[in-house]
C-alpha cells in the first residue's frame, strides 16, 4: 500500500505544485485537506482542481466557529498584539489549521503531513510546532525547504510541462492571506519601506480612511465574561458579530495597519493588515477592561498580553506557557462584562461611553465634589509615606549639596573644632588611666 500523505491544501500556486511534486518524489498518495477559517474561497472550484491535479481526496473542514471561540476570542481577551500593531489574524489561525491536518492523517492513517510554507516565513514554524506538539510521530514535509524550485516563475513552468493549469490569474499581485478575521498584504510596493501603501489597488474589504464617509458611525457592542455577545443590541454568535463589524469597520477605514516586523527566522519584513472588525473589538474591549479591572492586575495583564502576542506569534499556541497564561487571562474577565459605544470616523475610533454591572467608578470617589469615602486631609500622610523614597534621597543630595560648597573659613572652623575635640578626647583618656591606676 502506497504512502499516505495529508497536504494543507488552498489551491493556490504552490499547493497546486505540490500534489504533483509529492506524487513524483514521494511514490505516495496525496490526500488534500482544505480548512475553511473563514477565508474567501469556492470551495467546490478548489476540490475540483486538487483532485484534477492528482490528489487521491480533497476534503473541506469548516472550522470558522472554533476558530472564534478556541483562538480569537482567548486573543482578544488577553489584549494579545505583536509589535505594537499585528492583531494576529494570520498567527492565530496556523495552530487551527495544524490541528486539522494531525486529525484527518490520523483517520486516514497517513504518514506525513505537508504544508506549503517556504523556509523564509514564520508559518512553517507555526505549522511545524503545531504538528509537533500534537503528533510527534508524523513525518513533516515542507517542500520549499527541499525541492529546487526557486520561484513563481519556476513553478509556473513545471506545472506548464506536466500540462496543469497554473491557478494565477495575475502577474502582478500581493501575496494575500485571508480568514474571518483578517487580509495580509505582501510584496510589490512594499518590499521597499521608504514606499506609501498603494491603497487604492490593494485593499479587499476596507476603503482608505479618507473616502470613509463624511459622518461618524456609532456602535455598542455587548461583552460577557470578555466575549463579545452582541452588537447594536442584537445578540449574535461570534462569527457573524465579527463578519458585520468588518462591514461596518471597513466602510468606515477602521483597521489598516502598515507594519515592518520581526519575523521569528530573524529578518524584518513589511506588510499591509486589514482587521477592521477585529480593531473594533481590541479597542471595546480595552475601554471595558479600564472599568472593569484594578490597577495592579490590569498592569499585569499589559504585561501578559505582550507575551501572549509573543507566543502565538511565534507558534508557539500549544505549550504550558500559553495556556497558563490564558488561563490567568480567564480568571481577569470574570468582571469584564457590560456595554461599550464607540464612535467610527475615517480609520479612527474613540469612545462614546462604556457601562458595566461590575464597574470599578465609584462618582462619590470621582467627583470633585467630597464624598463619605474620601477624607482630603488623609492624603498628606499617604503621600509622605508614598514618596518616603523621594523624601529621603532629596534629603541626602542636599546634604551633599551643602558640604560641597562649605567655605574655607567654615572648613578651618571644622578643623579647629576637631582639635578641641581631640585635645578633650587625650584628657579624657588621661583621667580614665588614673582612675584605673587607683
Amino acid at each position: 500500500m502506497k504512502k499516505k500523505i495529508v497536504l494543507a491544501y488552498s489551491g493556490g500556486l504552490d499547493t497546486t505544485v505540490i500534489i504533483p511534486w509529492l506524487k513524483e518524489n514521494q511514490d505516495c498518495e496525496v490526500i488534500a485537506v482544505c480548512v475553511d477559517v473563514g477565508q474567501a474561497a469556492d470551495w467546490k472550484a478548489i476540490q475540483k482542481r486538487a483532485m484534477t491535479t492528482g490528489a487521491a481526496a480533497c476534503y473541506v473542514a469548516d472550522v470558522k466557529k472554533e476558530y472564534v471561540e478556541e483562538y480569537i476570542w482567548p486573543a482578544l481577551k488577553a489584549g494579545a498584539i505583536y509589535e505594537d500593531k499585528y492583531l494576529l489574524g494570520t498567527s492565530t489561525a496556523r495552530p487551527l489549521i495544524a490541528k486539522v491536518l494531525v486529525e484527518y492523517a490520523r483517520k486516514e492513517k497517513a504518514a506525513a503531513v505537508a504544508h506549503g510554507a517556504t523556509g523564509k516565513g514564520n508559518d512553517q514554524i507555526r505549522f511545524d510546532l503545531g504538528i509537533m506538539a500534537l503528533a510527534p510521530d508524523l513525518e513533516i514535509i515542507a517542500p520549499w525547504r527541499t525541492w529546487k524550485l526557486k520561484s513563481r516563475e519556476d513553478e509556473i513552468r513545471y506545472l506548464s510541462r506536466r500540462k496543469i493549469p497554473a491557478p494565477v490569474t495575475k502577474k502582478n499581485s500581493y501575496s494575500m492571506d485571508d480568514n474571518l478575521w483578517h487580509i495580509s498584504h505582501e510584496g510589490l510596493e512594499l518590499e521597499d519601506p521608504s514606499n506609501e501603501p498603494l491603497y487604492k489597488k490593494m485593499l479587499s474589504i476596507t476603503v482608505a480612511p479618507e473616502k470613509a464617509p463624511n459622518k461618524p458611525e456609532y456602535v455598542e457592542i455587548e461583552f460577557e465574561k470578555g466575549i463579545p455577545v452582541a452588537l447594536n443590541g442584537k445578540k449574535m454568535e461570534g462569527t457573524a458579530l465579527i463578519n458585520q463589524l468588518n462591514k461596518i469597520g471597513g466602510a468606515n477605514g477602521i483597521g489598516i495597519v502598515d507594519i515592518v516586523e520581526n519575523r521569528v527566522v530573524g529578518m524584518k519584513s513589511r506588510g499591509v493588515y486589514e482587521t477592521p472588525g477585529g480593531t473594533i473589538l481590541y479597542y471595546a474591549h480595552q475601554e471595558l477592561e479600564h472599568l472593569c479591572l484594578d490597577r495592579q492586575t490590569y498592569s499585569f495583564k499589559q504585561q501578559a498580553a505582550m507575551k501572549m502576542g509573543e507566543l502565538i506569534y511565534g507558534g508557539l499556541w500549544f505549550t504550558p506557557l500559553r495556556e497558563a497564561i490564558s488561563a490567568f487571562v480567564d480568571s481577569t474577565q470574570e468582571t469584564v462584562s457590560g456595554k461599550v459605544r464607540v464612535k467610527l470616523y475615517k480609520g479612527s475610533i474613540s469612545a462614546a461611553g462604556a457601562s458595566s454591572p461590575n464597574s470599578l467608578y465609584n462618582t462619590s470617589l470621582a467627583s470633585f465634589t467630597t464624598g463619605e469615602l474620601f477624607n482630603h486631609a488623609d492624603a498628606k500622610g499617604f503621600i509622605r509615606l508614598y514618596g518616603l523614597p523621594v523624601l529621603v534621597r532629596s534629603l541626602m543630595e542636599q546634604e551633599k549639596k551643602g558640604g560641597a560648597k562649605a567655605s574655607s573659613s567654615t572648613s578651618a572652623s571644622a578643623s579647629g573644632k576637631a582639635k578641641t575635640a581631640s585635645g578633650r578626647a587625650k584628657t579624657a583618656s588621661a583621667k580614665a588611666r588614673t582612675a584605673k591606676k587607683k
